[in-house]
Order: C-alpha cells, then sequence, then structure tokens
C-alpha cells in the first residue's frame, strides 16, 4: 500500500540524522540524531565540552557536518533559503559589543531579512516594537547598547531574533550569566512567544525558570545523544545521563562564534 506524502504542517521543523562535525581536528558531533517538530519547546542539555552550542552551530549552518543530514522545514539544508523564518540568539560572549548602536537599532537589525532593500516599513517597525515590548526594554529603545547591563543587553539579542516573527526560535545558553529578575523577564517572553505557537530549540546547562516550558530535553555526552525524553523533574535532573551541574558564567562548550547568516 503507498504511503500518504507528509504534508508541510507534519514535516519536522528540524531533522538532524547521523549528524557528525569537528572543530579543527576534534570531533565534536558522533552522530547525533535530533528531531524537533512543530510547536515544540525542546532543550538541549549536557556537561560543557558535549556537542551542545555545535549542534546549534551545524542547524543554522554556522558549522559543517562532515557527515550525515539535515533539513529544514522539510527542505534539505542545501535547499533552503527562508531565513526570515529563523530566529537564533547565540551565546551572548559571542555577540558584537562595543558597536555604536541603540537599542532599536539593534533589534531593527532583525528584521532585515524580511525587508525590500534594507527599508522598514510600518510593519517592521511594529514588530519592531513589540519585541521590545516582550522583554520589557521598550524604555531603553533610545538608549545606546554599550550603556546596558548584561542582562539588559541578552534581553536585546533575544528581542531582536523575536522581531523577526519566527517560526522557529534558536537559543544558545539564553540565561547564562543573567541575574534572576532578567531570567525571570527572558522566562515570560519566551511564554509569550510559545504561546503564539512557535517552535523552539534551547541550549540550556540547566532548565531552571524555563523548566515548566520544555516539552522535551535532550542530553548529550561526548557528541551523543544519551537521553531524549521528557524533561527531567527539578530535583532529579541530575539524575540524568550525561547531565553534570555548570555554573552559568563557565566556559562554554564551543570556539568563538564564526560570523553566519543569522548572525
Amino acid at each position: 500500500m503507498q504511503s500518504t506524502p507528509r504534508t508541510a504542517e507534519d514535516q519536522p521543523v528540524i531533522s538532524l540524522r547521523g549528524a557528525t562535525a569537528s572543530l579543527g581536528s576534534r570531533p565534536v558531533l558522533r552522530g547525533v540524531d535530533l528531531t524537533v517538530h512543530r510547536g515544540e519547546v525542546v532543550a538541549l542539555l549536557g556537561a560543557n565540552g558535549s556537542g551542545k552550542s555545535t549542534a546549534v552551530r551545524a542547524v543554522v549552518g554556522q558549522v559543517p557536518l562532515t557527515d550525515g543530514t539535515l533539513s529544514l522545514f522539510g527542505t534539505e539544508f542545501q535547499r533552503f533559503r527562508q531565513w526570515s523564518r529563523i530566529g537564533y540568539v547565540p551565546q551572548r560572549t559571542t555577540a558584537a559589543s562595543g558597536v555604536p548602536a541603540t537599542v532599536r537599532e539593534v533589534v531593527s537589525s532583525g528584521r532585515l531579512a524580511r525587508s525590500r532593500f534594507g527599508i522598514l516599513r510600518r510593519a517592521d517597525k511594529d514588530a519592531v516594537t513589540r519585541a521590545l515590548a516582550l522583554v520589557d526594554m521598550e524604555a531603553y529603545g533610545d538608549a545606546s547598547v554599550n550603556a546596558l547591563s548584561g542582562g539588559q543587553h541578552q534581553r536585546v539579542l533575544i528581542a531582536r531574533a523575536l522581531a523577526v516573527e519566527p517560526e522557529l526560535l534558536i537559543m544558545d545558553e539564553p540565561m547564562a550569566g543573567v541575574d534572576l529578575a532578567n531570567q525571570e523577564v527572558l522566562a515570560n517572553a519566551l511564554r509569550e512567544q510559545v504561546s503564539t505557537g512557535s517552535t523552539v530549540l534551547l541550549v540550556l546547562h540547566e532548565l531552571g525558570a524555563l523548566e515548566p516550558l520544555i516539552d522535551r530535553a535532550v542530553v548529550l555526552r561526548d557528541g551523543c545523544v544519551v537521553h531524549d525524553g521528557p524533561p527531567p523533574e527539578a530535583v532529579g535532573q541530575h539524575a540524568l545521563p550525561g547531565h553534570d551541574h555548570v555554573h552559568p558564567h563557565a566556559a562554554h562548550d564551543a570556539e568563538p562564534l564564526r560570523t553566519g547568516l543569522l548572525s
């Protein structure tokens, strides 16, 4: 009996199969399988050096696969061009600093993938305003990004990704080095985004304030998936294989981010 072709709604948003990748001569991903379905919130967990950041950087094309396959929204990565469907928040330590720009200018840059010839229309400006409100930064629109605290700077980077109005939001360590007050603001912004039906992939050291939003946890150890299923309980998360507690200020598991399509 002939199988029924999958519709666009049925296609996984991310399908990574047998993925291997190296940083220099060091193998980092060793046959990773990762599937994220429409509307899911998936946390990628693991100790430092487990390959979490490399996996998401591979998904957005910043780390080439040496083997395996990747498709986004049902399209093979090599043919995928619809980057305006994706919002990406890199690790904060790799984001540009010292740039003479205002908060609104940085967030507005998130709309460039949707604008024509770099000209922002009313819809673009409205999306920027909504994104700033989501992270509680609308009062800082004209402030220099260089005058912000670390937590505020992270909120701006997330607002930039939210301004895209993404179907898929990918965030690499969004809570790292962020104080509790800013963590709660970011959790609320993500909760609001999830309520619109967005698909979310998060790299985390621990679930923290985001735990109630997580549908699935994928744990990496030494570049391999060792757990893919329900998220760990708040008390028993360290019982998961391959998940070691790491202080949020510890070094990340990836080399400095290279400039890519979405940075």
